[in-house]
């Protein structure tokens, strides 16, 4: 028979607004983490990759849910669950990228759980989000002892698992500016079964012949890729645009690697351009 696994011990703090959340997090001692979906950290900690001494549950964060279209951006809160997402008209209308992408994020059950600023704070390379808020502009709103503050997505993104949140720090909202109304989005990745993590994933972003690019699944972060920004905005054909690939180190692991990570990201590419859509 195999064995079960389970997580280790662990506190669990439930706050009732983003005050007490932060207090919280501030006083906390030892590893103490947040819970904002848990899809992806209960896993890790059943497995023991993860271990905190303490789990700050967000779900009752009142502060941290919602999507409002404001004066020139659309503010869409930490909490908001992927489906949410797809379901919100709103993102519908004014930023149909999400719809392109949420369909590959697992299994309608996870989407369910799984919430925007859970994925950005985990920052798995080969997720979704982070591409995503990288090729739309997002800037990420944090809050922490100091107070709050904003960081772009270009900015928040630092390596593996890793990023510019300090320790006592939340996300507590992203801001994306309001998409103009000729913005057209491609997206395409590729995986080994529908629903797991991208193996080489692209997200497409374009206006007034300005592109933002980002590839996922293929380095320790989700990168934007200038050189392929320009070739399109140069009006290059595909092969121009992807010979601009050839100078990213791809990574390598038990799945594949960075020459296939390489060929898969060409195809991801291709593939995205052709489904450009408004």
């Amino acid at each position: 028979m195999g064995t079960t696994m389970k997580a280790p011990d662990f506190d669990y703090l439930r706050p009732s607004n983003l005050d007490e959340a932060l207090g919280m997090m501030a006083d906390s001692q030892g590893d103490t983490m947040p819970l904002a979906g848990g899809q992806s950290l209960m896993p890790m900690m059943n497995f023991r990759i993860a271990a905190p001494d303490a789990l700050i549950d967000l779900a009752d964060v009142a502060e941290m849910r919602g999507i409002t279209h404001e004066y020139d951006s659309i503010k869409i809160g930490a909490m908001t669950s992927y489906t949410q997402l797809m379901s919100d008209p709103i993102v519908s209308a004014k930023i149909p990228l999400f719809g392109l992408a949420i369909p590959h994020i697992a299994h309608d059950a996870i989407r369910n759980r799984g919430t925007i600023g859970g994925s950005l704070a985990l920052a798995d390379p080969a997720a979704e989000m982070p591409a995503l808020m990288l090729t739309l502009d997002a800037t990420i709103e944090v809050a922490g002892k100091t107070g709050p503050r904003k960081i772009k997505a270009d900015d928040f993104f630092l390596g593996y698992f890793d990023t510019a949140l300090e320790e006592d720090e939340l996300i507590v909202a992203i801001h994306i500016p309001t998409p103009n109304s000729d913005h057209q989005f491609g997206f395409h990745e590729l995986t080994q079964r529908h629903g797991d993590y991208a193996l080489a994933g692209v997200a497409i972003a374009v206006s007034n012949n300005s592109y933002r690019v980002a590839l996922f699944g293929v380095a320790d972060r989700a990168i934007r890729v200038p050189m392929v920004e320009a070739e399109l905005a140069r009006g290059g054909n595909t092969k121009a645009v992807l010979d601009n690939l050839k100078d990213i180190e791809f990574s390598s692991d038990l799945k594949a690697n960075g020459t296939t990570r390489q060929r898969l990201a060409k195809v991801a590419l291709a593939r995205a351009i052709e489904r450009m859509t408004l």
